[in-house]
């Protein structure tokens, strides 16, 4: 089985009906899953994720859980080997590559995915493939 990693704001995108992101990012996720990968969103993500649902309330933060649940999605811890390697991308791409954005490109080095689906294009090329959602890059 394939490993895919989860950037914010995929699970963002096909969270808030609005967004302009939604249809592709369902549509990539559901690719990987038709695909049988494993998906994974980093701990730095999920918190990402939550920061305008705990302005909602509990009740939206549980619905989020329960739908990363029935994905099903694991939430993957920072270890000190993903802050290091985050760190460092930070520095070799400065603007580039904001701080949250190395934490899952640095998640997704350390558990050795296949992919990293995102909805921002404006990512360098990296050391592992990335699908922005709607297109394909990396």
């Amino acid at each position: 089985m394939a490993l895919t990693v989860l950037d914010a704001g995929v699970v963002i995108a096909i969270l808030d009906g609005r967004d302009v992101h939604r249809e592709v990012a369902i549509r990539a996720v559901a690719a990987a899953m038709d695909r049988g990968d494993d998906l994974v969103l980093p701990a730095s993500a999920y918190a990402e994720v939550l920061v305008a649902l705990h302005r909602r309330g509990t009740d939206a933060v549980e619905t989020v859980d329960a739908i990363l649940d029935a994905l099903p999605a694991v939430i993957e811890p920072a270890t000190r080997v993903a802050a290091r390697r985050a760190a460092d991308l930070r520095a070799r791409h400065g603007k580039a590559v904001r701080l949250p954005d190395a934490l899952v490109i640095a998640t997704a080095l350390a558990l050795g995915a296949e992919c990293v689906i995102t909805t921002d294009g404006r990512w360098p090329s990296l050391p592992v493939p990335v699908e922005v959602a709607g297109s394909s890059a990396g």
